[in-house]
């Protein structure tokens, strides 16, 4: 199974989901269908960090408005703010075993790839006051 494309796919679901105001079935499945083919487990593996992302989200949005030093999360790029979501979800919340330091480095190559010239170096910098926190 590949993680990096469960959160690939989580990400751009989770985007689709914060701009348009769908619901996840539809989101996912326009992911997926412009995804071509993703196996099993990567879909099942992506499904989770969405579902655990929107069951968490009041507790990882206030988490990632804490961590953020005067940047509201309203106000933050949507793909900025939809990686942070997903990596706090993996960090605090989520029941998979990976080590903090994989979902950081995920995270900002998700940045890199996704995201503007800022923001790897955004996502980094919450992610590693996530981590000091909680060691």
């Amino acid at each position: 199974m590949s993680r990096r494309k469960a959160r690939e796919i989580a990400l751009q679901t989770l985007f689709q989901i914060d701009f348009n105001h769908i619901d996840v079935d539809k989101a996912l499945a326009c992911v997926l269908e412009e995804s071509g083919t993703v196996s099993e487990k990567a879909e099942s593996y992506a499904s989770r960090l969405i579902a655990g992302t929107k069951e968490h989200l009041e507790e990882i949005d206030t988490i990632i408005e804490k961590l953020s030093e005067e940047w509201a999360l309203k106000r933050m790029p949507g793909v900025d703010r939809n990686i942070a979501r997903l990596a706090v979800f993996e960090l605090n919340f989520s029941k998979e075993e990976v080590p903090p330091n994989v979902v950081i480095n995920e995270a900002v190559e998700l940045a890199k790839t996704f995201g503007t010239d800022d923001s790897s170096r955004f996502i980094n910098g919450i992610l590693s006051a996530l981590k000091k926190i909680k060691v």
